[in-house]
């Protein structure tokens, strides 16, 4: 994982992260958000109590990912990522259930290498002050 601030990036921040708990809750294909980062042993809607804080990744040499915000969702989750099928409900659900936001904005503080497996801490720390 590296920091990439190229104008061609795509969507708000370079990085959304989602978690186990939160995408049970969706209980749609997770695949319809797009999460580039998913964090296991998060139970239920954890997730949306970490905007501003900070998750460090595989130890103190791994990436540190700074949490912005709630993501709002938009059209694109209503696409089957195998078909291409359009169902709205799954934009109203969100809209409903999670006041239209899902999963986090990030961005990378520190890159580094990341593995599945990997230990991630949640630092009850700001890092807006780190920027």
């Amino acid at each position: 994982m590296r920091r990439f601030d190229d104008p061609e990036r795509f969507d708000v921040l370079p990085l959304l992260v989602a978690t186990h708990g939160a995408i049970a809750e969706f209980a749609y294909d997770r695949r319809r958000l797009r999460p580039n980062v998913v964090v296991g042993g998060v139970t239920g809607l954890a997730e949306r109590r970490w905007e501003g804080k900070i998750l460090r990744v595989g130890g103190d040499r791994g990436p540190v990912i700074g949490v912005d915000d709630l993501r709002a969702r938009c059209i694109m989750t209503t696409f089957d990522p195998d078909t291409l099928e359009q169902d709205v409900e799954v934009l109203r659900s969100i809209h409903r259930r999670f006041e239209g936001k899902f999963a986090l904005d990030c961005a990378v503080l520190r890159g580094g290498d990341l593995a599945v497996g990997d230990k991630v801490e949640l630092v009850d720390e700001s890092w807006a002050r780190l920027q």
